[in-house]
């Protein structure tokens, strides 16, 4: 059994099928001697009580030492070879090299030397894992934890990779599944990740723009705010005259979301005068910076989000000081699509109902148990749904006029009773005006209080006829953006 991704072991039973005096190769980040005390409590009892024989490789130093950067499958491909005793080691790393050569030639003589070169080191890299007697007292706690809510401690049961001892009535029986539960995987798949030198950093947003995952985010906040912030979080002055004088202002990682794909890294414009290959933000190994941009991550979190009404949305700057309702996706380290859904959710994504087809789009969007999908503190964010035969734009056609429906209903019912409510004519003029811009974020905060003033209203007076009828759809006179997303992520 290979396991290349060392995080995982957190999160996933991923031993539970090795039988008993398995061999297991196992990609780590550390030296032979420390992997041991790096390893889950649970994984420990099972090597322990299954007599597993562990051999273990740094395969990420041996590919990047090759010249192979972060692609260690080739590494891999050779240990497993040479513990697996299908053939003599000789003639299986042969065939190997074979392959790669003829795998790779179109991509040029140095990726194929490359290629070859880490199957020469691979297998002096390996070494068998010293085991202990007993789970280590320190060893790291697993991941999974028990949830009050059914449905949530299903969605954790499935994440843990458990489904299968699922009963089919812990299902819920509407078929919904809550949004934001993307953020509960903590994959931790990074090997390097990016650390922010504030020194450098001139807040133009880039680098949180243009995040895949939105595991990198900006906030600005006051002096005051963060007098109590641990030392593991860092913030700095801003810049321009975006903000009023002592305002501050951080870039923060989240580390066990973050892919390490490096694109921050890339489009990051900021760089030392003395050494231009150093930016405001540089890959370091994620075991240097894990645990202290963890603390920083859970104290980011504790920071209030940035008023709507207070910046511009139509500049990077502005648009990257929004909470993005699309987290942690499970798409490909760098992919090209989701940060402009991203960007989407940020701009729109409180009032934002999605017609999806079927493809990458719907994969790392709604692949249960988890969707990236999410909703601010307001309980406020992108409805979504997806339409299995490639029918999205009937599909987003039909919301839409739903949505309209709705709306004109409740403008309908609020002229009905306005009178009976009491309430005075230039509220009623604000609930039922059709000029309210979906992007206009000072108008949709005005709108919502408005329909707030509407809501206790109709509660106060439930048998009133038709109370019943508004109270449900009264969120509708607040403006719905219907976006239809097609499999590849392009979006209207």
């Amino acid at each position: 059994m290979a396991v290349h991704q060392f995080g995982l072991l957190r999160t996933l039973p991923v031993l539970d099928t090795a039988k008993r005096g398995a061999t297991v190769l196992l990609a780590a980040p550390y030296a032979a001697d420390d992997v041991w005390k790096h390893l889950p409590a649970k994984v420990q009892s099972t090597i322990i009580e299954r007599e597993l024989k562990v051999f273990t490789i740094d395969a990420m130093s041996v590919a990047r030492e090759a010249g192979l950067g972060k692609r260690l499958n080739t590494v891999m491909q050779a240990c497993f070879f040479g513990l697996a005793d299908v053939l003599p080691v000789e003639e299986a790393l042969a065939l190997a090299k074979d392959s790669a050569a003829k795998t790779y030639a179109k991509r040029g003589s140095a990726v194929v030397e490359a290629n070859l070169a880490a199957i020469d080191s691979a297998i002096a890299g390996l070494s068998e894992l010293k085991i202990g007697a007993a789970p280590e007292a320190a060893a790291i706690p697993d991941a999974v934890e028990l949830d009050q809510d059914p449905v949530m401690a299903t969605v954790r049961r499935l994440i843990a990779g458990e489904g299968d001892l699922l009963p089919v009535s812990s299902m819920p029986p509407g078929g919904t599944f809550p949004t934001g539960t993307a953020k509960l995987e903590k994959r931790g798949l990074a090997t390097e990740l990016p650390k922010w030198d504030s020194s450098l950093c001139i807040d133009c947003g880039k680098c949180t723009l243009a995040c895949p995952h939105a595991a990198i985010r900006m906030k600005t906040f006051s002096t005051e705010a963060v007098a109590g912030a641990p030392a593991e979080f860092e913030s700095k002055a801003t810049m321009g005259r975006d903000f009023p004088e002592g305002t501050r202002l951080t870039i923060q990682v989240a580390p066990d979301d973050c892919t390490g794909c490096t694109i921050c890294v890339s489009v990051c414009p900021a760089k030392s005068k003395t050494d231009p290959e150093h930016k405001a933000l540089n890959m370091v190994a994620a075991e240097e910076v894990r645990d202290s941009q963890r603390v920083g991550f859970d104290y980011y979190l504790s920071l209030p989000e940035t008023d709507r009404t207070t910046v511009r949305t139509d500049t990077v700057k502005g648009s990257q000081l929004l909470e993005p309702l699309f987290e942690f996706s499970g798409a490909c380290a760098g992919c090209g699509e989701t940060p402009y859904l991203k960007l989407v959710t940020q701009l729109l994504g409180d009032r934002m109902v999605v017609a999806n087809a079927t493809g990458c789009s719907s994969i790392f969007g709604g692949n249960l148990p988890t969707t990236p999908w999410s909703k601010n503190a307001a309980g406020r964010g992108p409805a979504w749904n997806n339409s299995l035969f490639e029918d999205n734009a009937e599909f987003g056609m039909g919301i839409e006029l739903g949505v309209r429906e709705r709306a004109a209903q409740a403008r309908t019912l609020v002229g009905q009773l306005a009178g009976a409510l009491g309430l005075g004519d230039d509220l009623v003029a604000g609930l039922i005006s059709t000029d309210i811009g979906v992007t206009d974020e000072v108008a949709i905060a005005e709108q919502r209080v408005r329909v707030e003033q509407l809501q206790a209203a109709l509660a106060a007076n439930p048998d009133l006829p038709g109370a019943k009828v508004l109270a449900p759809i009264a969120e509708a006179l607040v403006p719905t953006s219907v976006w239809v997303i097609g499999g590849d992520g392009w979006a209207y």
